[in-house]
């Protein structure tokens, strides 16, 4: 199966709910979905549809890069006991790490997702998802 018949549920998700800048293209058996979405929610509606299509992403054929076009939110201290924070592409430890963030760091939050994970923008612009056990509202 074409990985964009395999992966249609999501790229049409993404058209109809307003990713802007939506870009759709396959390199070396990977399917990149890339672009900006309106808000916390359509990411995470994303992400749920991807792991409806491949539980516990386990495929490895497709890289989800849809990052939420606003910053504005609440700001959260990172509370780790003295460790970097990992920030993953998405809300699991199976995910892959897009960047850390420094004990006692401010993050913008974005999302909180569920109560585990609330998807994060750093200072310098990773954004991503974290533990949320891990973070201090300010």
């Amino acid at each position: 199966m074409a990985l964009q018949e395999k992966y249609a549920e999501l790229i049409t998700a993404a058209k109809t709910s307003g990713v802007q800048n939506l870009q759709v293209r396959e390199q070396n058996n990977v399917l990149y979905i890339d672009g900006s979405a309106p808000s916390g929610a359509t990411k995470d509606n994303l992400w749920s549809i991807y792991n409806k299509i491949d539980p516990d992403f386990r495929g490895g054929d497709l890289g989800l890069n849809v990052n939420v076009s606003t910053a504005t939110g609440s700001k959260a201290k990172v509370t780790t006991e003295s460790s970097n924070l990992n920030v993953r592409k998405g809300p699991g430890t199976d995910q892959p790490i897009a960047g850390k963030v420094a004990h006692n760091d401010m993050v913008t939050v974005l999302n909180q997702t569920n109560s585990q994970w609330w998807l994060i923008k750093t200072d310098k612009g990773v954004e991503g998802y974290v533990y949320a056990q891990y973070l201090t509202p300010a």
